[in-house]
């Protein structure tokens, strides 16, 4: 390399700047955690490690200053890294197991912007004797409007969550927060118009007797589960509440070439007494509304035979949880039965199956599936740092057992 770019480099190159960047990643990884006992766990992790910047709050008077992201610290990292061995290191044997350390430090930066990029996870729930075609997101909610007309499937139109919230409108009564689009959701595959009255992130369901009378006063719903039930919107579950999940509601206004359909309270997974789907009625045909989890539909079927929750003899301590399944998946002619326990994941068509949960009675499991392109560069990158410090050790032993007999 000539000296001019070497001179170019030099800046990047710094030990100084090595130690700054290091010293700068524990205070994001200080804060971060710490958040993580007021805000969701995937909230932090978007916003602390998944970023190139944030607000970073300084807890004085609510004060926020300017801070690099996880993915900006990686990629500053990776430059001071690579310019280090351009500029000061030089390619013989001797330094194999140095260029060894670092390729696999290399790897595992680079393995970490792969996994935050690209991985996604769902969770798979299946009944025993049961099966299951698609996994959700139990992070995001979608408003699903079911047409149950033909005979051999339904007609489903998806709402997403990210158009729910950004077109909550401010109306009087209900809580509702300014900010959002103005006009109600309209589309062609749409039945009816939808306004949305009140969006909340996670709500607490009330029943007739339970709820606070202010709360009934001010209940905006005029149709469906709305008539018995009122929601009010709480603090979201911040990730340390063990399996506590965030449990969205929205109320909406609906209206069909004009005419006002009332208003609706839908919360995820209704109310918990029977079909969660409410019906909607429109010149006599019957849609179905209903908030969800994400879903996501797969190109297989995932049969679950059997689901084992054993425990060890005169306790209740669990000494294994397995599901037995059958995997049949056409688009790759595949037909096979598999066992996933605890410590062995199913691996198939770049997804991995987690043996993840089980369902109360032990009636059914909960599998999580996860696609990360990027799964196996950290074991090349353990691997090759490890390779690494055994062959500089080697090195060094050898010179100084040269050393000595002199």
């Amino acid at each position: 390399m000539n000296k001019g770019m070497k001179k170019i480099l030099a800046p990047f190159a710094s030990l100084r700047l090595t130690v700054v960047l290091f010293a700068v990643a524990m205070v994001l990884i200080l804060v971060g955690t710490v958040a993580q006992k007021y805000e969701g766990n995937w909230e932090v992790v978007n916003r602390y490690f998944h970023s190139l910047w944030l607000m970073m709050p300084i807890g004085i008077a609510g004060i926020k200053i300017p801070f690099v992201g996880g993915y900006t610290l990686c990629i500053l990292m990776l430059v001071n890294l690579i310019a280090a061995h351009a500029v000061r290191f030089k390619l013989n044997w001797k330094r194999a197991g140095i260029l060894l350390t670092h390729a696999g430090l290399i790897l595992l930066l680079a393995g970490e912007l792969v996994t935050g990029l690209f991985a996604v996870e769902w969770q798979m729930t299946i009944m025993e004797g049961e099966s299951a075609d698609y996994a959700v997101d139990i992070r995001q909610v979608e408003l699903a409007v079911v047409d149950p007309s033909p005979q051999k499937h339904d007609n489903v139109v998806i709402v997403p969550q990210s158009v729910l919230a950004s077109h909550e409108e401010q109306a009087e009564g209900t809580g509702g927060k300014s900010g959002g689009r103005a006009g109600p959701i309209q589309s062609e595959l749409l039945p009816f118009d939808i306004r949305v009255v009140n969006w909340m992130s996670n709500a607490e369901i009330f029943g007739p007797m339970g709820a606070p009378p202010q709360l009934w006063q001010n209940n905006p719903a005029t149709r469906g589960m709305g008539k018995s039930a009122v929601a009010r919107e709480v603090s979201r579950v911040t990730g340390v509440e063990g399996g506590r999940v965030d449990a969205p509601a929205v109320y909406l206004n609906l209206t069909h070439e004009g005419q006002d359909m009332g208003t609706w309270l839908v919360p995820l997974h209704g109310i918990g007494m029977g079909d969660p789907r409410q019906p909607v009625i429109i010149n006599g045909k019957t849609y179905l509304l209903e908030l969800r989890f994400t879903r996501d539909y797969k190109p297989y079927t995932v049969h679950l035979i059997d689901f084992r929750h054993d425990k060890f003899v005169g306790t209740e301590k669990p000494k294994n949880f397995s599901s037995e399944v059958r995997m049949v998946d056409p688009s790759r002619n595949a037909n096979f039965v598999a066992l996933i326990s605890m410590n062995h994941p199913l691996r198939h068509g770049g997804e991995t199956f987690y043996q993840h949960q089980f369902l109360r009675g032990d009636i059914g499991t909960v599998l999580q599936v996860v696609r990360n392109p990027g799964w196996l560069m950290p074991y090349i990158a353990c691997s090759l740092v490890s390779l690494g410090l055994i062959v500089h050790f080697g090195v060094m032993l050898k010179k100084f057992v040269s050393r000595t007999r002199r």
